[in-house]
């Protein structure tokens, strides 16, 4: 069944939970790329040494 099968086995409660945890937990991972993962990627990124 993969992976999102796995996930969705191992999520507590009836579906209805599993919707919600399953859409915090994207929400979680969303704003942790915005917050940490994007920003630090952007640092270390070459166009930010603009020698003119």
């Amino acid at each position: 069944m993969g992976l999102y099968g796995l996930f969705w086995r191992t999520l507590p409660g009836p579906p209805p939970v599993k919707w919600l945890l399953t859409l915090i937990i994207a929400a979680a991972v969303f704003f942790l790329l915005m917050e940490v993962v994007f920003p630090w990627v952007s640092a270390q990124m070459p166009y930010n040494d603009v020698a003119v």
